[in-house]
């Protein structure tokens, strides 16, 4: 593993960091592409671009805190400081789903304060969102945060005792959760960029990029490590996740939006003829 790629001083450039600005970069820029194909301003973009990364790293922050609070309360101020109580600098611990989730909301009322067409928008950012996950995610894994349970499949890794992952399993080969992760952001980039074909109404691209990477992210959750604080209920000796309930509930909120939006559009084209 390399989470550390290289250090200017006393500042560490790390992996995930990296991924996470590849992730930045390449989400806006083919947002950006899109927009201009369908006549939307890409200095719109641009602006929704920073308010989504400024957001994420919030929500993602806070998602984490609230989970992992026993870490923080003897020294609160590591919840903002780039120089944490350790010794260290830069501020580790993020939740990419209370990312995602911020995001969202404040994505929608930023397009709703500019009056413009929100679902529209929104379906030309929303394949964005897993071709970032596909980068972010080797970030993780170059971290060996995000890990996986112990596995005896051939292609389970095993990490370094020093990193996150081993830590908590030394000397153990783990599912590789993060690629996991990896693979499906990409799969779900290509999978509504072949689905814009079947688009009917706007909206269509937005909800089902959501409830896709809830869906992926509740399966993958299984085979996911998480510490008893991010339990949130054992049924037949597996556990669920914090985050697994948060992804049902998305799940359930996403179907209901996507048929609402179809509904309306079926309406509107019965009226207009």
């Amino acid at each position: 593993m390399h989470p550390i790629l290289f250090k200017l001083g006393p500042f560490e450039i790390r992996s995930w960091g990296v991924a996470f600005a590849i992730s930045c970069v390449m989400g806006t820029w083919f947002a950006q592409r899109r927009a201009r194909h369908q006549g939307i301003n890409p200095n719109l973009i641009m602006n929704l671009a920073l308010i989504i990364i400024g957001s994420a790293l919030v929500g993602s922050r806070l998602f984490y805190v609230v989970f992992h609070w026993e870490e923080f309360a003897p020294h609160p101020w590591d919840i903002i400081s780039p120089y944490q109580s350790t010794g260290q600098w830069g501020i580790g611990g993020l939740s990419m789903l209370g990312g995602i989730i911020l995001s969202v909301l404040v994505s929608l009322l930023y397009l709703h304060l500019k009056g413009e067409n929100i679902w529209k928008v929104t379906d030309i950012v929303a394949p964005s969102f897993p071709l970032g996950i596909f980068f972010t995610r080797l970030g993780c894994f170059l971290s060996g945060c995000c890990f996986g349970k112990p596995s005896s499949l051939p292609f389970a890794v095993t990490f370094p005792t020093q990193s996150p992952a081993g830590f908590v399993y030394p000397h153990c080969p783990l599912h590789p959760t993060q690629l996991y992760s990896s693979l499906y952001g990409l799969g779900g980039f290509f999978f509504l960029l072949y689905l814009k074909r079947y688009k009917s109404f706007s909206g269509f691209t937005t909800w089902l990029m959501i409830g896709f990477y809830c869906l992926a992210r509740f399966l993958i959750d299984f085979l996911r490590y998480y510490e008893e604080s991010m339990i949130l209920t054992k049924i037949g000796g597996v556990s669920l996740s914090v985050n697994q309930g948060v992804c049902l509930v998305t799940i359930l909120i996403a179907g209901v939006g996507w048929n609402l939006l179809r509904i309306r559009e079926r309406c509107g084209s019965a009226r207009r003829s």
